[in-house]
């Protein structure tokens, strides 16, 4: 009856958007209040469901997520994001463009979380697409596979990371075997993928260079902009950030200095991603601004518009979060869990399934994902099952069918300026897509190792 019911709240959700034109976030909070007291939450106590899980989702992402348009707009505004896009078009041409993305993102997204490079990365898509004349989901695409794929396979990132524990596996094989499978990933659910979303949702990729997602954009002289060296170093500032932590976390215990404690403070909190873009912001500021003798109220002008621009699609994705938490609360995840209590799959298999169901259901990833490994830990160990490959199986399972009860989803139809229809066919294929080959890479994988 749980499913049920979230289908249905799926479906009103669909229908107050797509036919009524009711707004996007007004809705989704209507459909958690509704779906809330039909699973069962006291009526007195859903609102404040609803509360927590606006909060517990623009809590992790108000930081970030303002900032990083704010340091993306900075980027785009000084002409350092048309520097970038210019010298990646000469370097590598016009037909190679998507492939100089996917590698771009993919970098970036090892050390960044997914919304975070999202943020960073659209600028930049936006005007390499406006340069050349094409669609900006023909850039989309392959940059949210890459920024994706390392989500969900890839330590330092979350998920990955807590349920390599939960699994008892060694980070380092993690990373070896998520490489492994999440570079041809990312090229199948990008470029690959992209031709087929072409024939699927044609009207979305005729929209040639529109970049009003992110408000007027100034035209620029190539000699008039920054260099791209220190383009390039604003622009991944809070990734080298965070990279540093990271790899200073392993690595501190066969450091000489480890055990300062002030030292191990100071790194870690640079690396968090609020200070890690707060940091970056300001270096922003002096490189494209400062340095560059562009007067501070147009620079504060520019951050002012990165703010309004971004308002409703935080409000959107509180209003997914607020949806999230209902059928979290709502005991749905107990409920899938119940579902699969005495199946005698192979844990591979049945990590993927449960991550993948919970997914659906919940929307939030990690949550699946931490689920998920906390039921099949036990079978993986009575089987003796790689742990490493179970991460990887489990991080896929997470990532599948994203659709409106997640943040992405919405994040992604807001910023290429899609309806729901093109969202499905091109945001929650590729999720899908993604899932499906990891959980293939994780299975071929284990006939080896």
């Amino acid at each position: 009856m749980e499913l049920v019911i979230v289908g249905i709240g799926i479906i009103v959700l669909l229908l107050l958007i797509i036919q009524f034109k009711l707004n996007t976030f007004v809705s989704l909070v209507i459909v958690a209040i509704g779906v809330g007291i039909t699973l069962g939450i006291p009526m007195n106590k859903i609102i404040g469901v609803v509360e927590a899980g606006i909060g517990s989702q623009l809590g992790h992402l108000a930081l970030v997520f303002g900032f990083g348009a704010v340091l993306g707009k900075l980027v785009a505004d000084s002409g350092g994001a048309y520097r970038i896009s210019v010298t990646l078009i000469n370097k590598f041409g016009r037909k190679k463009i998507q492939i100089a993305v996917l590698i771009a993102s993919f970098i970036i997204g090892i050390a960044l979380f997914f919304e975070v490079g999202l943020v960073l990365l659209i600028p930049i898509i936006f005007t390499i697409a406006s340069e050349l004349g094409i669609s900006i989901l023909y850039l989309g695409i392959p940059m949210a596979a890459a920024l994706s794929v390392t989500h969900g396979f890839l330590p330092p990132h979350p998920a990955p990371t807590a349920i390599a524990l939960i699994y008892k596996a060694n980070i380092g094989m993690v990373l070896l075997y998520g490489m492994i499978i999440a570079i041809p990933t990312a090229l199948i659910a990008g470029p690959l993928y992209t031709k087929f979303a072409k024939k699927i949702v044609p009207d979305a990729f005729a929209r040639t260079g529109n970049i009003a997602a992110l408000g007027e954009q100034k035209k620029f002289e190539l000699k008039e902009t920054p260099g791209f060296g220190i383009s390039t170093l604003t622009a991944l500032f809070p990734v080298i950030l965070m990279a540093i932590a990271t790899v200073y976390e392993l690595l501190k215990e066969s450091l000489t200095f480890s055990s300062n404690i002030k030292v191990d403070e100071a790194i870690a909190f640079i690396g968090t991603p609020g200070m890690a873009m707060l940091l970056s912001l300001l270096f922003a500021i002096y490189s494209m601004g400062i340095a560059r003798k562009i007067p501070m109220k147009e620079l504060m002008n520019s951050m002012s518009k990165a703010i309004q621009q971004i308002a409703m699609m935080l409000l959107i994705i509180g209003g997914g979060g607020a949806f999230k938490q209902v059928l979290v609360e709502g005991g749905v995840g107990d409920y899938v869990a119940k579902m699969f209590t005495d199946s005698s799959l192979s844990p591979i298999i049945l990590a993927w399934l449960i991550a993948a169901v919970l997914r659906i259901c919940l929307g939030s990833a990690t949550v699946a994902a931490l689920t998920a490994a906390g039921l099949v830990v036990p079978l993986m160990a009575a089987t003796g099952t790689n742990p490493a490959l179970m991460v990887i199986a489990t991080g896929a399972g997470s990532l599948i069918a994203s659709h409106v009860n997640d943040a992405g989803f919405w994040m992604f139809k807001e910023y290429f300026n899609l309806s729901i229809k093109e969202t499905f066919a091109t945001w929650t294929a590729l999720e899908t897509v993604i899932s499906i080959v990891g959980l293939g890479g994780a299975l071929a994988l284990n006939l080896i190792v």
